[in-house]
């Protein structure tokens, strides 16, 4: 073979590999694994059969000299008087002990140990099994779900119910404690023990995961709970060398905080007017993310309402963008889902069968969605976009042709200088935090090379259900779009001015159970001149 023969092979092995690459980011890629360990599990049993029947004939040569050796017992002379008996005997010893010996050392787990390094290259890795660990500590503190309820799998929308063992919940914990998390690893070790305590049988021992808990819950400032913790531990391993420290250690800060309290008793009791001590407050990491609350309110359809003046003025109808001649017969379906910033939904919009194209054009290239840093500019993963992302052109295939045409005929907008269609599935809890999808002031450069100004609107293609959570929401307004297959949703970025609209900063909760596909249209300033004049007002709609 040529080198250029060997470039190509190689080429495409180190594909295959890429687009595994944070498998936990992508549902629709994971769905690959399942057939990988479909196809193990039929070579495993392959491998069974082969080493039964192997067992099957060592077990008939067994009960055959069994039955032999039982006769030639009752009188080894004359047993061996016989000359076929002594002939046999000696030929039993010389060869067929030989033989069985080779049979018992043949070895069937050959084909399975292929298979199984062949299938390897497509395993998870550690940051796989990291990333979905924590996508569930995001989905507990999102849906406000504890930790009981994940743990039994008891999820709403749920098909298939898949409880979590002790030692599942025990290495969330551990994730947690990694990262110095002591607030999910005590409700995670707490978790686990409390499943052991009711007779769960585990690889893992309360020793362990009392070590774990009694030190999370000491970091949160609970001495008396963290000592009563580390007591139960040492009546389990006596000897235990670091919890034995930690008694003492916590004793001795038991005591100084005792005698502390007792120096300010007068004045605290002043300052409390009565009233009982208050508990520690058990709180998750400080946030980097100021409207984290409202976010999450609105993930779980909490948060502000639309009152009934504004919700009247919402509306639903049959819709042709101006009589466009594609739709004067045929008038899509439009409904007004939030009025400032003005959301609309398209509905029946795309079909099954054009999703199906799409999602199969642009499975094999997802690849994990990316951030531009707004320091370097730099594209980069974030932990706060958990998906892949494919990038589909007009010229691919009629399909894609087709539905750019079809959302320049229903926004009246230019495509020619849009981006390309953009396809996104979400992966374990699969998210996009609060973002906006312009370019700001202080991003000046933010689509310099594109050439083609800034984002003036977003068109988002809803191309499955979600059982639960995955709903677009609007932080800042309060909007929250669920998705709904086959729909899409269309709102402006920019104000006629050029100035951003900062009402639009919106969101991707996490998916709760479900698997999300979407795919949008970035569509930019350059061309819209006529199709959407400019005006001298900051501000206007």
């Amino acid at each position: 073979m040529g080198w250029l023969g060997c470039t190509v092979i190689l080429s495409c092995l180190f594909h295959t590999l890429l687009a595994h690459n944070d498998v936990f980011t992508s549902i629709g890629q994971m769905t690959d694994l399942l057939y990988v360990e479909k196809d193990l599990v039929t070579s495993l049993k392959d491998y069974i059969k082969a080493e039964e029947i192997k067992l099957q004939e060592v077990k008939t040569w067994a009960d055959k000299l069994d039955t032999l050796t039982a006769t030639a017992m009752q009188d080894p002379e004359g047993f061996l008087g016989h000359p076929v008996n002594a002939f046999k005997l000696m030929k039993r010893l010389n060869t067929e002990w030989v033989d069985l010996e080779n049979l018992v050392l043949k070895d069937t787990s050959d084909g399975f140990i292929s298979n199984l390094t062949i299938q390897r290259q497509f395993f998870p890795t550690e940051e796989d099994q990291t990333g979905a660990a924590k996508a569930l500590l995001r989905l507990q503190d999102t849906y406000r779900l504890d930790a009981n309820t994940i743990s039994t799998g008891i999820l709403p929308g749920v098909t298939y119910k898949s409880p979590m063992t002790a030692e599942d919940c025990y290495e969330l914990g551990k994730v947690s404690y990694s990262d110095a998390d002591y607030y999910h690893t005590e409700l995670w070790m707490a978790q686990a023990l409390k499943q052991l305590d009711e007779g769960e049988e585990s690889t893992i021992d309360s020793v362990t995961i009392l070590d774990y808990l009694s030190y999370s819950i000491y970091q949160q400032g609970e001495l008396e709970r963290a000592l009563e913790l580390t007591k139960r531990l040492l009546e389990l391993d006596p000897v235990h060398q670091r919890a034995n420290g930690n008694l003492k250690y916590f004793e001795f800060q038991l005591e100084k905080q005792t005698k502390q309290e007792a120096a300010k008793n007068l004045v605290t009791s002043q300052k409390m007017n009565g009233t009982e001590k208050r508990e520690p407050q058990k709180t998750r990491f400080r946030d980097p993310l100021p409207e984290r609350k409202v976010y999450e309110m609105l993930c779980r359809g909490e948060g502000i309402k639309m009152t009934p003046r504004r919700q009247s003025r919402l509306f639903c109808r049959y819709y042709d963008n101006g009589h466009n001649p594609q739709y004067l017969l045929g008038p899509v379906k439009q409904e007004d889902e939030w009025d400032r910033p003005r959301i609309v939904r398209f509905h029946d919009i795309i079909s099954d069968s054009e999703i199906a194209k799409v999602k199969e054009l642009a499975k094999p290239r997802l690849r994990r969605a990316t951030i531009s840093n707004p320091v370097t500019g730099v594209l980069e993963t974030a932990h706060y976009r958990i998906s892949k992302s494919a990038w589909l052109t007009s010229y691919e295939h009629p399909v894609i042709e087709r539905i750019n045409q079809r959302i320049e005929d229903l926004t009246g907008l230019e495509m020619d200088t849009a981006e390309e269609l953009q396809v996104a599935n979400y992966g374990v809890g699969g998210q996009y935090e609060p973002h906006f999808d312009f370019g700001r002031k202080d991003e000046p450069d933010a689509f310099k090379e594109l050439g083609t100004g800034n984002r003036i609107a977003t068109w988002l293609f809803y191309m499955s259900d979600v059982p639960a959570g995955g709903a677009t929401v609007f932080p800042d307004v309060g909007a929250a779009v669920r998705p709904k297959k086959g729909t899409a949703v269309f709102w402006y970025n920019l104000f006629p001015s050029g100035e951003g609209d900062y009402s639009t900063r919106h969101a991707a909760c996490p998916v709760l159970v479900g698997n999300k596909w979407v795919s949008n249209k970035w569509i930019h300033e350059r061309g819209q001149e006529f199709r959407r004049p400019c005006t001298l007002e900051e501000i206007s709609s």
